[in-house]
């Protein structure tokens, strides 16, 4: 159950779960809000709905309009080694994330954040940039700015295509993508046909290494550490140190070479 119903209910407050809000709308424009705030929100809201409140749509969205539209800008912002991200208080037009801006607040994106890390921060954020901006949309001051189409970006919700590692990339790519899906939806790659989650992993910052595996095609298993699986990539080595095979459970390299390994060095991740 929802947090945001669960607080509804102690106070009853009626709570409305319309599964396809195109379809089962009425009942919200029954109610004739003043306002209508949505946040981390997968659906088109229709323009019957979005025209019913006085003051109109907003939305919380986790990033810097107008870069990253779309329903995964946490994780691109981690993929394309972004050094910065935030949220964004707009209004809600039929296109999507189209909207003017009413209020901006950024943060840094960490070496280390994972998209879990910085989801969480980002809806710290967000919850607080909304209590400091509502004042001012409820009294109609807020600030209306419109989005520069000029350098708008796009972040799509992630394909199945989008979750596999592609071992041509640099170390740092694969490092970007494999924490920018951690813990959902993960990144993943095969070996020997058979699925492997990547769940973390270092970029391995050695100049003898890559020239002694320059000859070696990427996604080659070049060494197994004691806590580390190292795979060619495009300028050098990437240290693989958490994983899931099919059917278990996620653990570190460190634990699961203490087993049985099916990893072998010269061959490849596909």
């Amino acid at each position: 159950m929802p947090d945001v119903k669960v607080e509804a209910l102690k106070y009853d407050i009626p709570v409305i779960q319309p599964a396809r809000i195109k379809e089962d709308y009425q009942a919200i424009i029954d109610l004739q809000p003043d306002l209508i705030i949505t946040a981390a929100y997968g659906q088109i809201i229709p323009q019957a709905l979005l025209d019913t409140p006085r003051l109109g749509c907003i939305n919380v969205h986790a990033s810097l309009l107008p870069l990253y539209r779309g329903g995964a800008p946490v994780h691109q912002a981690i993929i394309d080694g972004q050094d910065k991200t935030g949220v964004t208080i707009m209004y809600m037009v039929k296109k999507m994330d189209a909207g003017d801006m009413i209020a901006q607040k950024e943060t840094p994106i960490n070496d280390e954040d994972t998209v879990g890390v910085l989801y969480d921060r980002l809806s710290d954020l967000g919850a607080q940039l909304l209590k400091e901006t509502l004042p001012d949309v409820l009294n109609g001051t807020n600030a209306r700015i419109p989005q520069d189409e000029s350098k708008v970006t796009y972040a799509p919700t992630l394909s199945r295509e989008d979750e596999r590692i592609d071992w041509n990339l640099s170390a740092k790519q694969v490092y970007n993508k494999v924490r920018g899906t951690n813990p959902w939806p993960g990144s993943y790659t095969t070996y020997q046909g058979k699925t492997v989650k990547i769940w973390a992993g270092q970029v391995h910052h050695c100049e003898n290494a890559m020239k002694h595996h320059a000859h070696q095609d990427n996604g080659t298993i070049v060494k197994i550490f004691k806590d580390a699986i190292g795979v060619k990539v495009n300028d050098g080595v990437y240290l693989i140190t958490e994983l899931q095979l099919e059917g278990k459970k996620r653990m570190s390299v460190k634990d699961y070479l203490n087993g049985h390994c099916i990893f072998e060095v010269d061959t490849k991740f596909e």
